[in-house]
């Protein structure tokens, strides 16, 4: 009765404003309630919702005043463009990936888990737990939580061989989120204006890292395989790099998995040329068909750089990462992360540190392979059915997403527009190349929500892309 109250209130007393002139005075609190009949608190939840409507304004100890309308005039920034002068790197637009997805579409461009494939149960315990201890009003270490630092090297140090030195705890440095990590790594061992190697495609946020931090890159081509070392080697004699990004495990996007035989490959052409290898790690959790074998587990001697993100596979709230360096490295690595955020939140490294280290943290893994799993096999199926011009050159075996070869023909723009008048919205494939690309891609998610209307995102694929063949 008093929601129907409140409505009322609020109707007649609009229909008083829409006459009244702007900065007249509305009546007293105490008139309303003798005049409308209703509580004071009916009264002032009306008043309340006029003015989250912008039609009044409360002056306390005043009153309420209709609202003054406004000319919206046009502001002149143009003094912007002498105190700022021309950007010295210019970084490209929002990727698609991040975009926002209308809830009527179907979201197939995400670079993100759906929340049914998070371990939400124990996420939110976690952050329960830590609202309640000592990390909720405590000052952190610079390089993180000790606890946190020593789960990232023990599962590196795991999987090391027996003749090479594992990574110790203090070698690691907490860094909120991979995009942070790579950011760090690059200023810290590449620098603006000198050259970073890359493969091409690869991931988006590292294209994103080098523009912001100044790094030169320089694209190294890479397909489902992974790089050619012959490539690698003469891209390092040619430019004289002294770091190398890759994604040995289920690379985004092409879904590459290196053999062993080729990352062993690849650390001796790093090795032999005296420069690091940036790995990124961060599809570790995401393995289906094969476990990831991390190319840091081989190396001793500090070329190998490694990054491990835990936000996508605990919790987009969740931006937690590390990155495990020896040497020099670690200490220059450590300094650019304190200058950029002088320490990690000591509550989401807890969060992080809980979930990880729960025995229902194995059993969640196990579930989300089945789960990807599944949803890969039928995305594949139903490309295979819908969009028959479209080429997938190998099925992953582990990540996210899937990489598409389309026809050269393909008006990639087009596609994606009309595919998202349709309803259902897809990556562009040119994001992930560093250069210019080599054909027309699109990477395609199969852990994004409703897996049961692949078909039909596909079959609309399909037809977008077969409209442009008439």
């Amino acid at each position: 009765m008093s929601n129907d109250s409140s409505s009322r209130i609020v109707a007649e007393l609009r229909e008083w404003i829409a006459t009244a002139p702007p900065g007249a005075k509305l009546p007293s609190t105490r008139a309303l309630v003798a005049q409308h009949g209703a509580s004071p608190v009916t009264v002032q939840k009306a008043l309340r919702t006029l003015t989250s409507q912008g039609v009044v304004e409360s002056r306390p100890g005043v009153g309420t005043f209709v609202r003054a309308v406004r000319v919206a005039r046009p502001n002149d920034y143009g003094w912007q463009t002498a105190a700022l002068g021309a950007p010295q790197h210019r970084i490209r637009q929002l990727s698609t990936a991040l975009r926002t997805a209308p809830n009527d579409a179907m979201a197939l461009h995400a670079g993100y888990p759906d929340r049914e494939l998070l371990p939400e149960r124990l996420v939110r315990a976690a952050f329960a737990r830590a609202a309640r201890s000592e990390a909720a009003v405590s000052r952190p270490p610079a390089a993180g939580l000790p606890e946190l630092q020593a789960w990232f090297v023990t599962e590196l140090g795991t999987a090391t061989p027996v003749d090479v030195a594992p990574p110790a705890p203090s070698d690691a440095v907490i860094v909120p989120g991979i995009q942070s990590g790579l950011s760090t790594a690059f200023r810290a061992l590449v620098g603006a204006g000198r050259p970073l190697l890359v493969e091409s495609p690869t991931y988006w946020g590292a294209i994103l890292a080098a523009a912001q931090t100044g790094v030169q890159l320089v694209p190294v081509p890479s397909g489902i395989r992974g790089p050619d070392p012959d490539e690698l080697a003469r891209a390092f004699q040619r430019t004289g790099a002294r770091a190398f990004y890759a994604q040995p495990n289920f690379a985004n996007p092409t879904g590459a998995q290196w053999s062993p035989a080729l990352g062993e490959e690849v650390l001796e052409v790093v090795r032999r040329h005296g420069a690091f290898l940036i790995e990124d790690d961060s599809a570790h959790d995401f393995g289906i068909d094969t476990d990831p074998a991390p190319l840091a587990t081989r190396d001793g001697s500090g070329h190998v750089v490694y990054l491990r993100s835990l936000t996508k596979s605990v919790s987009p709230a969740v931006r937690i990462a590390g990155i495990i360096a020896r040497g020099p490295a670690r200490e220059r690595i450590l300094v650019d992360a304190h200058a950029e955020s002088m320490y990690i939140s000591g509550v989401l490294q807890a969060v992080a540190l809980d979930v990880v280290t729960q025995p229902a943290w194995r059993t969640h893994l196990r579930n989300l392979h089945h789960q990807l799993a599944a949803r890969r096999d039928l995305l594949v199926a139903a490309l295979r059915e819908h969009v028959p011009d479209a080429h997938l050159e190998a099925v992953p075996q582990g990540g996210l997403n899937l990489w598409v070869r389309l026809p050269d023909a393909t008006d990639l723009p087009r596609l994606v527009r009309d595919c998202e008048a349709a309803g259902v919205i897809i990556a562009p494939g040119d994001e992930w190349f560093p250069a210019e690309p080599t054909g027309p891609h699109l990477r395609i998610n199969y852990a994004g929500p409703n897996p049961g209307a692949f078909p039909d995102g596909a079959r609309i694929i399909g037809e977008a892309l077969a409209k442009q063949a008439q």
